[in-house]
């Protein structure tokens, strides 16, 4: 078999996989057939967005049968993404090798490979590797029945939990979301052991502060929570509580606008602050942009309601990031750091003052980023983001591993699926990967066992969504879908996010319907105890914690990988059937030749070096060596 030109995921090729710190040597090694002569020294082409190229030559290293192998080893002190290819000269005329299919070198048009180069000092929180995180939109998880005082009286109280969530609106094409079922921090806190012995070890609750809409992301007080949550008391006691558990909370940090009702715009004088809207001499008028006061300014995605906020504003930063501020905070009542919002939309000056506020209080704290695409390379509003360099980010939220999964389960080709999840792993700094937000649902999309099992809501209105419900059959699918969908969820690198209610079966369309209330008394216990089987799996195996991936085997049925530390000195083997049919995957197969001695199931069937899968299911493996 003739050796392939480039691989950028083989270490033969690249000795160190995927992001490099700054100043950290790797040799790149191309593989050329002995009837290639080049002119002279093949180049390794390396440059920065912003700098010029360099040339790095390349030795020859040694030939094998009819291939010659030349390598270059090099770093870099530059911070930044980087790109690379590789050139030489054949009867005077250049040739390159650029990328195809993800990873492979290719002596045809192709596109260029890229190194992420991270601060050498890039680490990322502890607390959440190896764990376990559980999504709570406050207002439908768990209602205490506590009452709670200064509700404001323009709130609709629902009595009917578990029912359709209001979504038409009113006479003027608005929808208000001003209706409530009354879920509260008391609530959470009642139910922090089922959430341990779910395995939960990181609550990510979705904004808690005072505002004036029942999703909360448009802030009217940044210091105060909703009065209908609780107090500013009952998160510290949340926090306390939950940590008897072993269980951290992070908070949704929404900072690129604020609600224009609130003490800040004040556009509807609910408050007795004077607000931007109010008046140009306000404290916070800076914080907004006027285009003719007070009625025209800069508003989230033109939605009046959500008025923008200039983040590098100084008294908006200070507000913020400042000693004493508002992140400091939350953080000394508890919080073990925050999911920002639209990370996309916060400029770069703000994460970085943003991230040095939260790392002088505590190193330990973490920073998730909301950014829907590849984060490494992401281009917002014109300008190469730095989210993962080492000083904005610690991690995102893993939307490239949840379409991956997604369409593997819904057909797509095995190899596809593998070169999703190896591109991101690839470009990701490693520190960043092992706290990756795994999802499958969230309070933006459609929950999963409603996408897998039921029909598309593609080009469909909310009249159709909401009150659709999954058939007997298209329940079944779609659960035994989301079991196969959770595994992988849990078992790929990063750390498996739960939506509220996945796991006990909770359907729901779009915003609102992906919304509704928890099913207590009614939930899907199976569902449940297949969650808490996942969760043990990973605690009990520090290969979840940071170890690297492997692909072993992709079949159109099913996918077989490792998770490994070392040189597989510790090791788990993961199989996965996304067929509705039984699979049997032969141990003695080339695939699994020297990756074990024994073996210890831990879920699955294994008889005579042959696992067996059922639809939808998957196998777990300690490997011993």
């Amino acid at each position: 078999m003739t050796p392939c030109i480039y691989d950028s995921w083989d270490r033969a090729y690249k000795s160190v996989f995927g992001a490099l710190r700054q100043n950290e040597p790797c040799t790149f090694t191309i593989c050329l057939p002995k009837s290639i002569v080049p002119d002279a020294k093949p180049m390794l082409v390396l440059y920065c967005v912003g700098t010029k190229e360099r040339f790095v030559s390349m030795n020859t290293v040694y030939d094998k049968g009819d291939v010659v192998y030349y390598s270059a080893t090099c770093s870099t002190p530059n911070v930044g993404v980087h790109y690379y290819y590789f050139s030489y000269r054949v009867g005077g005329h250049r040739r390159y090798i650029k990328k195809k299919n993800g990873h492979l070198g290719t002596p045809e048009a192709g596109d260029l490979f890229q190194l992420t180069v991270t601060d050498r000092n890039f680490q990322t929180p502890d607390f959440l590797k190896g764990g376990v995180m559980y999504q709570i939109f406050p207002d439908r998880f768990r209602k205490s029945g506590k009452v709670h005082e200064n509700v404001p009286a323009d709130r609709v109280l629902r009595e009917d939990w578990g029912g359709t969530p209001l979504y038409r609106p009113d006479q003027n094409g608005h929808v208000w979301n001003n209706d409530y079922f009354g879920g509260d921090l008391d609530g959470i806190i009642e139910k922090l052991p089922y959430l341990h012995n779910l395995g939960v070890t990181c609550i990510y609750l979705n904004p808690i502060f005072e505002a004036h809409e029942n999703h909360r992301y448009n802030t009217a007080n940044y210091r105060r929570i909703d009065p209908l949550l609780g107090t500013n008391e009952d998160f510290a006691r949340l926090c306390n509580e939950a940590h008897i558990y072993g269980i951290s909370v992070i908070l949704d940090g929404v900072f690129s606008h604020t609600g224009a009702d609130s003490i800040y715009f004040n556009k509807f004088n609910r408050y007795d602050t004077v607000g931007a809207y109010n008046d140009p001499s306000s404290p916070y008028h800076s914080w907004y942009q006027f285009h003719r006061f007070p009625d025209e300014y800069e508003s989230w995605w033109g939605i009046t309601t959500l008025p923008n906020v200039n983040e590098n504003d100084p008294a908006y930063t200070d507000y913020i990031c400042g000693t004493g501020g508002v992140l400091e905070y939350w953080m000394q009542l508890g919080a073990a750091g925050y999911r920002l919002d639209v990370a996309d939309e916060l400029p770069d000056a703000f994460l970085e003052n943003l991230n040095t506020c939260v790392k002088e209080f505590d190193s330990e704290k973490i920073i998730i980023g909301e950014v829907w695409e590849d984060a490494s390379n992401k281009e917002a509003y014109g300008v190469k983001r730095r989210y993962l360099l080492g000083n904005q980010l610690d991690s995102v939220m893993n939307y490239p591993f949840r379409s991956a999964i997604m369409q593997y389960l819904g057909g797509c080709d095995p190899e596809q699926f593998r070169c999703a999840i190896m591109t991101i792993l690839e470009n990701y700094p490693k520190p960043v990967i092992d706290v990756l937000m795994n999802f499958v649902s969230t309070h933006d999309i459609a929950r999963a066992i409603t996408v897998l099992g039921g029909e598309s809501s593609e080009g469909k209105n909310k009249d159709w969504m909401a009150e659709r419900y999954l058939t007997p059959e298209q329940y079944e699918r779609g659960k035994q879908k989301l079991k196969c969908a959770m595994a992988l969820q849990f078992f790929l690198p990063g750390v498996p996010s739960i939506y509220y209610g996945d796991e006990a079966g909770l359907q729901g369309y779009g915003d609102p319907f992906n919304r509704r209330c928890y099913p207590w008394g009614q939930e899907d216990a199976d569902l449940i105890s297949y969650t808490q089987t996942l969760a043990q799996i990973r605690s009990q195996n520090s290969v979840f914690r940071n170890g690297m991936l492997r692909f072993l085997k992709l079949e159109h049925d099913y996918v077989v990988f490792t998770r490994f530390i070392g040189s597989m000195h510790s090791a788990m083997l993961i199989a996965v059937n996304r067929s509705d049919h039984p699979v049997e995957i032969d141990m003695q197969d080339d695939a699994f030749l020297g990756i074990y001695n024994k073996v210890l199931v831990l879920h699955g069937e294994v008889a005579k070096n042959c696992i067996h899968l059922d639809a939808y299911n998957y196998a777990a493996i300690r490997l011993a060596f």
